[in-house]
């Protein structure tokens, strides 16, 4: 006979919910879910677990409406806090992210892998010095991993610390010889030398790393970098070559996909911007700046950076972010087919608003403020449409120079074309027809820089630019040296030095190499101009 004490107790209905979602039944999840917060409706766990239900079952705007409901309900947990602010960056909602970090608990919180967590979101939002300070905080609470030696050298690195930088990067090496990924961050943030190089360490790691690992091909980047400083351009060339083969090997370039996805861009009908005879939205204006990655789209950010008018805002996601919610499409991709199928039926000047209202605090009192996400260059009539005021600036790069500089870096798990010669071709004649096709169709919204004019002629360049957006020529935008904002991107050491032409010769180091790569681009256009 069963007694009272051998029943157990029900499962909770986070825990009902956790078991259909892993059993694959994520509708019979919501109805669990739903019906407890019906009764418990300041239950943020469940909130955020129906959230990812809704996504689940194709509902992104129902999932990010979930998330918001959570916000005025934070305990005083930091790990949900931080929990909750991701899933809200990721949704497109940075405001409502932002606001999480105003609980009292992420000022009064002493633990350390909670801070450190907090600091990792913060920097997701773009926001590197409060990123900064969370992962001091974190430290100074006990936390000393490699890990945590790793981000804080990124940060400090960021925030214009490099010899700070450097040592948190020995530092997560010392603890972790294994990780590549602080080899080549240390390699990047300053030129080697002889008596700096870590050459006998990196090959030391090379023979005890997993083969293929991303760790592998950090340690191949990395003394690619230290060869090239010390002058080994063979040596280097065969380094570069065998950690790009490796990230290619774990990211295949699919040229059909992109193909498909340059057709259907190309075909959309868009119609007519329109409002640009309308007085501009209120508030602060965004600047747009679109290109390949690593073609000097920093550097022009910086430059406008420096404008009395203008707040250089790093790399936004929250265009396509907003265009996806307006669709109701979750992904990650800017675009996709899905996405596109459902461009047509939605309210672009309700797509404007969305995005003005997710990023102009990020103007931090100025007039306007840089938008400079380099692979926007395919929402480009999306962007006009929505925002017919903001002006859209193109980076231009010689195609070799700048297939190069995306070859010899990292992008991780993005980017497949990078990590393949062919491939670098193929998505620059992509992306060459794409704004070819933004010219024709949005005559006069778009205004190419070349990346040559910049560096060897930057007041005259600068004037142009600065023309196009309706701002007066200021001086000090051609002092890149003395802008002290953060830098969340591969370039953020170059672009602290003055401006200079170096980056136009890196290639030709490698001509014999790269010269079935200039066959390949012959046909895509442009070569960059001045």
């Amino acid at each position: 006979m069963n007694s009272d004490a051998s029943v157990s107790p029900a499962p909770s209905p986070c825990r009902q919910a956790q078991r259909l979602i892993a059993e694959k039944q994520p509708a019979q999840a919501r109805v669990v879910l739903e019906a407890h917060l019906a009764l418990q409706p300041r239950d943020v766990e469940a909130r955020v677990l129906l959230s990812g239900v809704l996504l689940d079952l194709g509902d992104l705007r129902a999932a990010t409406a979930q998330l918001l409901e959570a916000v005025p309900a934070l305990p005083d947990e930091p790990a949900l806090i931080a929990k909750l602010a991701r899933y809200l960056f990721l949704a497109g909602e940075s405001v409502a992210a932002r606001a999480c970090f105003d609980h009292p608990t992420v000022a009064a919180t002493r633990s350390g892998p909670a801070l450190a967590n907090l600091g990792y979101v913060r920097q997701m939002l773009g926001e590197s010095a409060p990123a900064l300070e969370l992962m001091e905080r974190a430290h100074a609470a006990g936390v000393d991993s490699a890990d945590l030696h790793y981000y804080l050298g990124l940060l400090c690195d960021f925030n214009g610390r490099p010899e700070q930088a450097a040592d948190h990067f020995l530092t997560c090496l010392a603890k972790d010889p294994s990780d590549g990924r602080a080899m080549l961050q240390w390699a990047r943030t300053q030129r080697v030398t002889p008596a700096t190089q870590h050459l006998e360490a990196i090959r030391l790691a090379l023979r005890s790393v997993e083969p293929g690992s991303v760790r592998h091909a950090s340690f191949e980047f990395a003394l690619y970098k230290e060869l090239e400083d010390l002058g080994e351009y063979d040596e280097a060339w065969r380094a570069l070559h065998r950690a790009n083969g490796i990230m290619r090997t774990r990211n295949p370039y699919n040229p059909r996909y992109e193909a498909a996805l340059t057709d259907a861009i190309v075909a959309l009908p868009l119609g007519e911007a329109g409002g640009a005879d309308r007085p501009p939205p209120p508030g602060p204006t965004p600047i747009f700046i679109v290109g390949l990655p690593r073609s000097g789209t920093t550097l022009l950010e910086r430059v406008l950076g420096n404008h009395s008018s203008i707040h250089p805002a790093g790399e936004l996601t929250d265009f396509y972010r907003q265009l996806r919610w307006m669709t109701n499409r979750h992904g990650h991709r800017t675009i996709d087919p899905g996405v596109l199928g459902r461009c047509t039926e939605i309210d672009f000047a309700e797509l404007g608003r969305r995005y003005l209202q997710q990023t102009q605090w990020r103007a931090q009192g100025r007039a306007y403020y840089v938008d400079k996400m380099p692979v926007n260059f395919q929402l480009v009539g999306l962007i006009r449409r929505a925002l017919p005021h903001a002006p859209i600036l193109h980076m231009k790069r010689e195609p070799v120079e700048a297939c190069f500089s995306n070859y010899k870096a990292m992008f991780n798990d993005a980017c497949a074309y990078s990590y393949d010669l062919p491939g670098l071709a193929d998505y620059h004649h992509h992306y060459q027809r794409l704004m070819d096709h933004w010219h024709a169709a949005c005559p006069g919204a778009v205004l190419d820089v070349s990346y040559t004019a910049l560096v060897r002629q930057p007041e005259v360049t600068v004037r142009r630019i600065l023309a196009f957006c309706g701002l007066p020529f200021e001086a000090r935008c051609i002092d890149t040296s003395r802008n002290d904002q953060p830098v969340s991107t591969l370039s953020s050491a170059q672009v602290r030095e003055p401006i200079h032409a170096r980056g136009l010769e890196d290639w030709k180091r490698y001509a014999a190499q790269l010269e079935p790569l200039r066959e390949a681009l012959a046909g895509t256009g442009d070569p960059g101009g001045a």
